[in-house]
């Protein structure tokens, strides 16, 4: 018994100790943005080691004040939302969001609204009145709202206008409460890109956007679109870009006085990075920098008859550019220089 209870002693003493240092190993972060030195005209990796770690991140969105951070995270089984916040001057470390903890399910592609009370997000839960079902089974839409003292509520069916008998993913908001929304028919395997709007507390009927947004050319998926409604970002993987062939790239659509749209425009290399391909984007809270997710290997591939050891793997699987999806920021002005490109000005 004495030496149970002392080899029990030491494991609580060394996880006590590993605790300890792992709460070190976090930095102390202060500044907007997670103290991190804002791009240029070339994009740079957001937050290296912070939020681009070597695991899956992607989809990005900022609380209005800038003082709360919500991502997407893969890695091995696990698909959630990780959240960190500016508190007593320092950035929290991140971890998984209040109302994302129920592992059952998965929760991705978070999207905060204008006043940053609710936050809308991709999950696996069932719409009301729907039996779970693993891995996939479902996409719906859910969200969650801001408590009184600051947290975050449970989470909940934006309704049967929102989610249907289809895959609904890629929330994304504007700053007059239109929802729009990426759907995809199980049957034909198709997407289309849908727009509804909140009257009474309670989402219209959806509509799908006209082309050139929607066609069967286009097929688009993972849509932004901007707070003030005058453009949309779309990762589309049947359009050909010459300089990212094979890949999904990064188009924008702008939107004209009339709510008719332009054909796409294909951002540059500098976004749609060869050998990446296009999975999410959005803006910072003030519209001065865009983020998008990529997919880099920086380390490229060993020569003829090169071993690599153990150690080595270990230090690429955690680190970003490894071939995994980062996310990239860089000025938001990469925009207005595509308009000028766009077909219906």
């Amino acid at each position: 018994m004495k030496r149970t209870t002392t080899l029990l002693l030491l494991c609580v003493m060394a996880y006590t100790f590993a605790s300890a240092q792992d709460e070190k190993a976090f930095p102390e972060l202060k500044g907007p943005y997670l103290g991190q030195m804002a791009p240029g005209l070339t994009p740079v990796l957001f937050a290296p080691g912070i939020v681009s770690t070597g695991m899956n991140e992607r989809d990005i969105t900022i609380a209005p004040d800038g003082k709360e951070i919500f991502y997407g995270l893969t890695t091995g089984r696990t698909v959630t939302i990780m959240h960190s916040c500016y508190r007593n001057g320092l950035w929290t470390e991140p971890a998984v969001a209040s109302f994302a903890v129920d592992d059952r399910f998965f929760y991705f592609e978070p999207c905060l609204s204008s006043d940053g009370n609710r936050i809308y997000f991709l999950t696996t839960m069932p719409a009301n009145g729907k039996e779970p079902r693993p891995g996939w089974g479902h996409q719906n839409i859910f969200a969650a709202d801001r408590k009184t003292d600051g947290s975050w509520g449970d989470p909940y069916d934006t309704g049967s206008n929102i989610n249907g008998d289809m895959q609904q993913f890629y929330p994304s908001m504007t700053k007059t409460q239109k929802l729009y929304f990426c759907r995809t028919d199980p049957a034909t395997r198709r997407n289309t890109v849908h727009r509804a709007t909140i009257v009474d507390g309670v989402f219209t009927l959806s509509e799908k956007l006209p082309a050139p947004v929607n066609t069967d050319s286009t097929n688009p998926y993972n849509a932004y679109i901007a707070p003030d409604e005058s453009f949309l970002i779309a990762c589309i993987g049947e359009v050909t870009y010459e300089k990212n062939p094979g890949r999904p790239n990064y188009f924008i659509f702008f939107r004209n006085d009339d709510d008719t749209w332009s054909d796409p425009v294909p951002f540059g290399p500098e976004i749609n990075i060869r050998g990446s391909g296009a999975m999410s984007s959005s803006l910072s809270p003030d519209g001065k920098y865009l983020f998008f997710a990529a997919q880099v290997n920086a380390y490229g591939k060993t020569e003829p008859g090169e071993r690599t050891s153990l150690s080595r793997f270990k230090e690429i699987s955690n680190s970003p550019q490894n071939g995994n999806s980062d996310i990239y920021w860089v000025d938001a002005s990469v925009i207005e220089k595509l308009r000028s490109l766009s077909v219906n000005k």
